[in-house]
Parts: C-alpha cells; structure tokens; sequence
C-alpha cells in the first residue's frame, strides 16, 4: 500500500491578496534559464542523453525558494514570470531593440518546455503576457504587493531589474546566496535604484541594443546623474559641460538618450491577465511533482521531495508525457557527454558536517519520521507567540525563593545545568559598580522560576529602625556564594542573561569572576527600537508583559529616610530582585526573536553584544589625573565666572541670579523683550541651551555672556572641581561608565563623570584634557577618525567631488572652497578656508543661516548665499538630506550602513520645532549612527590585534570617534600602527567604502598633547 501523507494531497489553491507581513516572491524565469544553462555543466538523462542542466537547476531553485530558505524569508506568493516570444512595445519604439541578440543553443531549446512543465509539476504560476516582457510584469506585480503593505524578492540577478530595489523590494542571485538591496545597487551603478534608469540611458546596453549616448559609460553616467539629478536636466545643461567632446556627445544624442530611457524604463502599469491574489503559496501535488522529478531522473531531487511528502517514490509512475522518448529523441543515440553528479548542483549536495545539506539539522518526531510542526511558525509568528505567552503569564511574587544555604544554591545551580540558560541580576548598595558592595544576587530559570540570594544585608537594631554593625542571620558568606557561582558564570556553555549585564560584569571582576557568554535584554530592545521607546526595565515590563513592577523607591523609600540596598530587609529585597530576574528572563524571552524576525541580530551580535565585555575591561582600567592642574583651574574658571557674572550685571541693567533660569528669562523676555519666548508648564520662561543659541545666533550680547557664564561654571562643577572626587581609593585613578543604550544614532554615552562632554575646540576644554596623564613609563596615545563624518557623507550621499578629494588626500576644506569659491588651493587664503570648513561640519548638523553668520562673523544674508551655493555645487548633498527625510517621514527611522535603525517617530510632529529637530537629527544620524558602529567595530577587535601583536597598550577611553591607549614608552612606535591599522579597517568585510577612512594617531604625556 502506497504511504500516504496530507502532503501528497492536493489542495485547494488559497486566494489571498498580500497584506503587511506577507513575502512575494518573483522569478524572472527567462533570465534564469539561460544563467542555469551556462553555470552548470552538462547534465544528460541518462535513458535517452536529452541534456538536462538547466531543468535542474530550474527545479533546484523553485524546492529551494519553497523548502529551503529560512522560516522568516520564505514566499507566502510566488510566480515564475516569462518573456513570451512577440513583439513588444519597445519593439514599436525602436525597431532595433534587442535585434542583435544571438539564438539559444541547440540543446538549450528543448529544454524551454520542459522547464515550464516543471513549474506546473510544482503548481506554481507561470506567467507570460502578449506585448509586454517578464520585467515588466515583475513591475507591476512588484508595485501592487508593495501598496498592500508586503515585501517583495525578485529572484535575479538582472540589472534592468535594479530599478526596482527599494526599501521593500530586494533582489535575490540564487546561484551566488546573494542578496541585491540598495547598496548593492549602489555599488554596481554608482546612483541609488530611483536614478538606475537615467544612468541607463547615458550608457546604454550592447546586449539589449540600447543606443544610449556614445562614449559615456557607466560610471561617467552615474557621476553626471549624480550631478544633474536627471536625464532631462543634464540635457537642458549639455552646453556647459566643460569637456568638449562629452559636451558634443550629449547635444547630438540628446534624442537617443530620451529614447534609451524609454526602453530601460519598465512598465508597472500592466493590466494584469492574473490577480497578485492568485500567487498564494499553496502545497502542491506531491505524487504529480514526484513523477515530473522521475521522469526527468533526478533521483536526489526525487529522493528529498518524497521524504518532505512521506511518499514511498517507487508507488509513483514516471510522468509518460515528458518521460525518455516524449521529446522525439531515441534512446538509443549517440551517448552523452560525461555526467555531472545531480547532488552536486545547487547545493543539492549535503556539505560536511551538515545534517541535511543547509547546516542544520533536521528535527525528528515520532516513529523516526522528521517533526515538521513547527514549519509554519515564522520568526515574526514565534515573535508574536512570545508577546502573547508573556502578556497572559501572570508575575506571582509569592512563589519566588530566597536562598540562605549553600545546599539550596548548589540545589538551583544544578538546575542551571539542566536547563543551560539563566537570568542573573545583581543587587548593590551603590551605583558604582568599583566600589559598590555586593547585596544579594537573583536568579531566574522561567517565568515565576526565581530566586534571591542575600549576601551581605544588614541586621536591623532596636525599634528606633537603627542599624546594627553586623549582618542578618541566615545569608550565605559572599566569597562562599561566588565560589559556588563561578564555575556557571565563567562558563562558555552557559548563558546568562541580564538587563544592563555590564554592571554585573564589572563587579564580579572586581571579585575575580570573569563572566561568559552573556546576553543582555536591554540591548535587544536598543538594537529594535533605538528612538522609540525606553529601554529601562520598567518601561519595558509595562510594555510586552503588562506588568508594573516594584520601584526601587518604594523598597528603599526617599529623602532622609532612604535607606541602601543592604539596609533593606530580605523578604521584600527578595520580592524586588528575584523580580527583576523574572521579569528581565521573560523580556529576553520576548525580544530575542524579534532581532531574528526584524533582521536586526547582526546589529545585536556584532555592535552591541560584543562590545559588552570590551568597556567593562575598560571602565575597570581608568586613567590617572592630575589633582594640581585641576586645582590651579578651578581657581581660573572661578575668575571667569565671576567676571562675566558682572558683565552680565552690566548688561541688565540690574543684579541679577545668573544661576536663576527664572529672573533670566523675566529679563530676556519681559524686560528686553527678546523675540521668540516659550513659556514652560510652570509658566516660566524657557531660557535652555536651545533657546539661548538661537538668540545668539542673532546677534543678541546678553544670551552670548549667559552661555559662557554656564559653560565656564558647568567646567568648573562638573570636571574641574568634581574630577579629584572621582578618583578610586585603591587604584587612585578615574573610573567613568558608558551606557550602551542611552543614545539612538549608537554613540556610547560616558557618566559618572562624564568624559565625552569635555569641550575640545575650546581652550578651556584642552586645559581640562591637560589634567588626564598617563601612569609614569607609559604614554597616553590618542587615535582619532579624521573627519570620519564628512568622508561618511561622500560615501553616503555619494558625491564624486569629495569622494575624490579624500581618495587624493587633498585637505577637504581647501578643496572645497576652491569648489565654491572659484579660488585655487594654493596659497589660499586662512579665512577662505575656515569659512568652507565651517560650512562642510556646518552642513551635517543641519546649520542655518543665523548660526553660520555667527561662527563667521558675518552677515546673515551673505550666510545664506553661502549655503544656498554650497548646495548647487554639491547638489548629491541636498539629494542625500531630501532622500533621508523622506525615508524616515515614510518608516519613522533611518538606517545606517551596517543596518542599525534609528527611530524618530516625532519626524512628523505637528509643532514645526519638533519636527524639525528631528529632521535634522535623522539627516545626521546616517552619518554620526554609521561612525558610531565603525568605531564599535574597532574597539571589538583592537584587544586581539594587540594581542597578536605581543603588545602590552591597554585601552582606557572612547569618546566619539577618539580612542584613548595607555601603552608603555617602548611599544609606542609599535602600537601606533597596529592601532590605525585596525581603526581604519574596522568598516570590513561588512561595508567595503570607497571613501578611505584615516586616523591621526599621537602619544603624549597628557589627553590634550596625544589629541
């Protein structure tokens, strides 16, 4: 008796419109034919020597597309779309359009049909339309599936498709596993896909015998469309192109440009003869498939679609219609050339040490038959099954366990073994993990699965709530519990899972655990939603598991009263911490497979996961500074302050509070009445940072004097009289902490003191860089990108001018003043130069006129004649910010070259502010977000270069695209390279730039003379 499966039924094609969610798979068919044709070797049916290669691959591809590719890529509509054999309307356009292409070969030909005939064994579409070609369906099915909010692959690799590529349509080179997205695009045409067509038209296409213009290629096409922005403009402006013979060659073909772009432009306006709806994704008749598979005798093919089906292929018949014989040819002729090995063609053939040919291993369920009940479950369906399952878990404190015994901890970590994962927070009676004392430690195996282990909790004293000196009964000894827990937290096999695990990793250092193989719940949520939501732990628990947990303020109480973490009491210290350990198990639980489903795990597993254990070693490193320098300082900045302070008295013609933002802005506003006032929710007048710059901006003294009253007392608070109280009792140096998650373009974050904020183009600043020095016999050696942003912007908004300069090493200012100003490098003037430069950093935070004419001290009429001309010079750039814009104002985000996402849902705020902050953020982010992981890249991989290098430099400090090395004196000549060698090189194998990147890298005694 035959097996018999629900697989190897036919079933009902199901109609279904594509909807968000949904993929669409589209093969341009005709192209693929001839690839397979001439990529695979010969292949000849053994019975008869019909040559077969390209059925095969054909066949090969469509199990792959439907079996094979991964649960979160895989088609829920599919279509193989073919060229029919008549004339089109580009035919009728220009009558010599694809005229010189050669015939098929001779043992191609017979293959045609039988490639149709595999499609239909597949019940697959296969689609063909009278008068118009295969891309142009491609088009047009691609267009609708995209309005109805669903992606779409086209499976090829054909370049006249290129135009199609957007942010929801990709294309897919089987043969290579490559995927074509934007930058690829990019890549090959030098123009983003939007601009392909007008490229198209310059250069042309032997092939399809499109003319375009003679003598322009490729890349001059791109650098011009670059330049002009389209065909039509270019030809309008043919006459001022400098090169004669270009000049020439665009005016006399300006006709056969126009034409050119016609044939390369498709069509997505087919009236189509079959609904996108009827490209659902259907099982098709597994018997009927297997006796096109026999007939055509691709026994390993055969063999893997009956295991799929559960079908015994001995019990199905050779399809007779295309069986040895049907094709007219005899069995009996001539014998075929030597044979390839059918397992070998695409990938049909199982790589070693895989389990089943795609390097993973196949499930097997019941009675030794594969499992396959969960095919169906995609990412996003897991995603969304997690999200579900947590929200309907109730959080119950009242089965969570405190641990007072060894026995019990040795109890809970063989359960840790059992189950190979868990959830660790460590508790403190600070936050600084250098100092901080160990309370207590939670752990989680499953919802509701959680335990705290008091450390080191105090023993309350009498009724008066006093504390006594010793600890309270029944607590492990710390040293004890961690000896326990180290074999687990120093174990490559185990993972632990924490929220912010950076602390917990810098404090069990400070006890000799090294801790291993960590994941961290708060930055799965960073690398999702940067932007969008917070990521505190709070936030998060009210977001995906509806639950509001227990505040730290109400177990520790507030004012006065407020009590340390080890001065609460252990049943409520256990409720909140084990807690949070549930609570950070069940985010990890719901966020890990969405950075699968979202395509952001490579964001996840190479810029924030890794870099993890990189600044703990860092934050525990510090550096040495020095207290009299700071001293003499806070002494300088106190004069300042107390000379503009009067200043500013002269100014308001009054005494006033400086430090008051109150009687400041009744100053400013009611008694000067300064234009542009806000008024806060306590109906003060808003005098921030913003507020102030603009009015400065505009030529007003007295918010000049008040902002550099602020900046020379924040100096004098925040660094100069601050620092020495930083400096850790044992190791004598400072020790700051980043925050990985605190920014959403991916710069870290540095507090506790802050370090980044340090101002480095004023004098002040640099006096403040003098104060950090290096520990005596070493070096401070400071490695810095050198306008890794403005290089950013060649590359990104893809400007050949600038693009140029760097790759010559020319001094970019220079160069462009030279550009806008028509005045040679040489023996330029300074002040032509710096205006340039002012302009190029000016322009990607968005500068307006009033802020440019204030840097420069100039007009604000001349400011913006200044950037109205930098714009027509460079017009990519004004491209480029246009294009960002509108990107993020469709999705909400911005994404950089290794595919973080930056969020700003406010980008379409009704208040006109908001709005365009957030424009000019998401204009910058591309830029400042790609530099932000270009140097994550290097710190992740600069240890191990050093190390291979047997060099002793430690890292002690990023701030932006700066890094900072204490190295010995005699290995500085040795590290210096090997340090801008791995800081230039960090952008590969990821993103290959055409821009170089190059880093200044010194060593000095001091922060501001290695700068």
């Amino acid at each position: 008796m035959p097996k018999t499966s629900p697989k190897a039924a036919t079933k009902p094609v199901a109609v279904k419109a594509p909807a968000k969610g949904d993929h669409v798979f589209l093969v341009d068919g005709s192209s693929y034919i001839f690839r397979a044709y001439h990529a695979l070797p010969p292949l000849n049916r053994k019975s008869d020597g019909l040559q077969v290669n390209a059925v095969l691959g054909f066949c090969n591809m469509l199990w792959k597309l439907l079996r094979d590719m991964p649960p979160d890529n895989r088609p829920t509509h599919l279509a193989i779309v073919f060229d029919k054999s008549e004339i089109t309307f580009r035919n009728k356009l220009y009558p010599d359009y694809k005229a010189h292409r050669p015939p098929a070969p001779d043992d191609l030909i017979p293959q045609f049909a039988l490639i149709r005939e595999a499609v239909r064994a597949f019940d697959l579409p296969c689609l063909e339309q009278g008068g118009f070609e295969a891309d142009d369906l491609i088009a047009t099915y691609a267009r609708e599936a995209g309005e109805r909010g669903a992606t779409t692959t086209i499976v090829s690799s054909d370049k006249d498709l290129m135009q199609l590529v957007t942010d929801k349509v990709t294309m897919y080179d089987t043969m290579k596993d490559r995927r074509i997205g934007i930058p690829e695009v990019i890549e090959k045409f030098g123009v983003p896909p939007d601009k392909v067509v007008e490229v198209q038209a310059l250069a042309g296409d032997s092939t399809d015998n499109v003319p375009g213009v003679p003598g322009i290629g490729v890349k001059t096409a791109a650098q011009l469309i670059a330049e002009y922005g389209d065909l039509e403009t270019l030809l309008k402006h043919a006459g001022e192109i400098k090169q004669p013979k270009r000049r020439e060659a665009l005016i006399g073909n300006a006709e056969k440009a126009r034409i050119s772009r016609q044939l390369v432009l498709l069509d997505d306006k087919v009236k189509l003869d079959v609904p996108l709806a009827d490209l659902a994704v259907h099982e098709p008749d597994a018997r009927k498939l297997i006796a096109f598979l026999k007939a055509m005798e691709f026994s390993t093919l055969t063999r893997r679609v009956a295991e799929y089906s559960q079908i015994d292929p001995s019990d199905v018949e050779a399809d007779e219609k295309n069986a040895s014989g049907a094709s007219g040819k005899s069995a009996g002729s001539s014998p075929p050339p030597p044979r390839a090995a059918e397992g070998d063609l695409f990938g049909d053939q199982a790589p070693p040490g895989s389990a089943n040919g795609k390097g993973r291993a196949s499930a097997v369920g019941k009675e030794g038959k594969p499992d396959r009940s969960n095919v169906v479950l995609t990412p996003h369906a897991l995603a969304a099954a997690r999200a579900e399952a947590a929200r309907k878990t109730p959080v119950d404190r009242n089965k969570y366990q405190t641990i007072r015994s060894l026995d019990q901890l040795n109890a809970w970590i063989a359960r840790v073994h059992d189950v190979g994962y868990f959830a660790i927070e460590a508790k403190a009676n600070s936050i600084d993990p250098m100092q901080a004392e160990m309370s207590g430690i939670a752990l989680a195996l499953a919802p509701n699965d959680a335990c705290y282990v008091p450390l080191a909790h105090k023993a309350s004293g009498d009724g008066a709530g006093l504390f006594a000196a010793g600890l309270a009964p029944d607590q492990i000894r710390a040293a004890d519990a961690l000896e326990a827990l180290r074999p687990l937290l120093e174990s490559a096999g185990i993972l632990k899972i924490g929220f912010n695990i950076k602390f917990n990793a810098v404090m069990l250092a400070q006890h000799g655990i090294t801790l291993q193989n960590h994941d961290d719940a708060q930055l799965m949520s960073y690398a999702l939603d940067a932007g969008r939501n917070s990521h505190a732990l709070d936030a998060l628990s009210e977001r995906w598991l509806g639950h509001a947990i227990i505040s730290h303020g109400e177990l520790t109480g507030s004012g006065k009263g407020k009590l340390a973490f080890d001065q609460v009491a252990i049943d409520r210290a256990t409720a909140y911490s084990a807690e949070d350990a549930d609570v950070i198990l069940r985010l990890w639980q719901v966020l890990k497979p969405r950075l699968v489903a979202e395509r952001m795990a490579t964001v996840y597993e190479t810029l924030e996961r890794p870099l993890i254990s990189v600044l703990a070693r860092m934050e525990r490193r510090g550096i040495s500074i020095d207290r009299q320098v700071l001293s003499r300082l806070s002494a300088d900045f106190a004069q300042t302050a107390a000379r503009v302070e009067a200043e500013i008295q002269e100014i308001a013609g009054e005494p006033v509070n400086v430090g008051s933002p109150k009687q400041i802005g009744d100053i400013l506003f009611g008694k000067m009445g300064l234009p542009g006032g806000t008024k806060t929710k306590t109906g003060a007048w808003s005098t921030t940072a913003q507020v102030l710059d603009d009015l400065a901006e505009q030529g007003h003294d007295l918010p000049k004097k008040i902002l550099e009253w602020r900046q020379v007392s924040k100096l004098k608070s925040t660094y100069t009289d601050a620092l020495p109280t930083y400096v850790h009792p044992q190791t004598h140096r400072v020790h700051t902490t980043y925050a990985l998650a605190a920014t959403t373009t991916g710069r870290l974050s540095s507090n506790e003191p802050n370090l980044q904020n340090i101002p480095v183009r004023t004098e002040d600043g640099r006096k403040i860089r003098r104060a950090f020095i290096a520990f005596p016999g070493h070096k401070l050696v400071s490695a810095d990108y050198s306008q890794i942003e403005l290089r950013l912007l060649a590359e990104i908004a893809d400007i050949p001018v600038l693009k140029q300069a760097f790759k010559d090493g020319l001094d970019i200012h220079a160069m462009t003043a030279s550009e806008m100003f028509g005045v040679p490098i040489k023996d330029m003037p300074g002040e032509v130069r710096r205006r340039a430069k002012a302009i190029n950093f000016g322009i990607i935070y968005g500068i307006s006129a009033f802020g440019l004419a204030n840097q420069l001290g100039i007009a604000r009429e001349e400011a913006s004649a200044y950037i109205k001309k930098y714009f027509e010079r460079f017009p990519g750039i004004r491209a480029y910010m246009d294009a960002t814009r509108d990107f993020c104002r469709s999705h909400g985000y911005v994404e950089t070259l290794f595919g973080r996402k930056c969020h700003y849902p406010d980008i379409k705020a009704s208040n006109a502010s908001i709005r365009s902050f957030n424009e000019r953020a998401a204009i910058n982010a591309r830029l400042q977000g790609t530099a932000a992981d270009i140097i994550r890249r290097a710190m992740t991989r600069m240890e191990d270069a050093l190390a291979e290098k047997k060099l002793s430099a430690q890292m002690l400090l990023q701030v932006h695209d700066e890094l900072i090395f204490e190295v010995p004196d005699d290995e500085v000549a040795a590290t210096l390279p090997v340090v801008q060698h791995v800081m230039q090189d960090a952008p590969f194998p990821a993103v290959l730039l055409s821009v170089p990147l190059h880093v200044d890298a010194r060593a000095a005694v001091n922060w501001d003379e290695a700068h």
